[in-house]
């Protein structure tokens, strides 16, 4: 039988190239906040390209991102996010809100459908909401809010695992801190598409720190 292109007009080997981006990105609901990790490996196919790479951002000081996919449309959606993020707080005259982030990324990414591959988490902290907030979008624009924890990447199986073993509700950020790195170590011994070093923030009513 003759296979169907798929109506993204994306074929297989691209699909399985955003299924598999070579990155493990995590980010969890802790009691006073998000904690939220990724590692530092870049790849292009089986080859490390760069063991710095840079795989964690400040959108403002109450949202981060993280990304994986293809790193240039993830670099330029990142960008796109900041200007827009102090466009809003110009206009209105406080940081935007993380879900503010979040519909952001939603729309570049659906408007492009599948142009942009990259996969992010966005998380921060909702003064509005008065808690800890994550959300996941992936390429298509897809946007949903996280209860508990998400992660995306090669190795997020492995990650995950870790997460729903050891998450617990009301978990403080050091707790939370030690689970991230546990997940992404688990990652990175297991998976070839992750390694180095890990790149951590916490996010909570006084804002954005990067803790590694």
């Amino acid at each position: 039988m003759e296979n169907k292109p798929n109506k993204l007009n994306l074929d297989e080997d691209m699909i399985n190239r955003i299924i598999k981006s070579s990155t493990t990105t995590v980010g969890i609901i802790v009691k006073d906040g998000i904690v939220v990790g990724t590692e530092s490996q870049a790849t292009a196919g089986y080859t490390v390209v760069n063991k710095t790479a840079q795989k964690l951002f400040q959108i403002n000081n109450y949202t981060c991102a993280t990304i994986s996919g293809g790193v240039a449309d993830c670099q330029y959606v990142v960008n796109q996010l900041m200007a827009l993020s102090r466009l809003k707080q110009v206009e209105d005259e406080k940081v935007p809100d993380p879900q503010y982030i979040a519909s952001m990324t939603r729309n570049i990414l659906f408007s492009g459908r599948s142009y942009f591959l990259c996969m992010m988490i966005i998380g921060g902290y909702s003064l509005k909401k008065d808690t800890g907030v994550l959300y996941g979008v992936d390429l298509l624009g897809t946007l949903y809010e996280e209860e508990n924890f998400l992660s995306f990447g090669s190795g997020s199986p492995f990650s995950i695992g870790v997460l729903e073993s050891d998450w617990k509700q009301s978990m403080t950020k050091t707790a939370g801190i030690n689970l991230i790195k546990t997940a992404i170590t688990s990652s990175r011994e297991r998976d070839a598409g992750s390694g180095f070093e890990l790149q951590i923030c916490t996010i909570d009513k006084n804002g954005f720190k990067q803790v590694q």
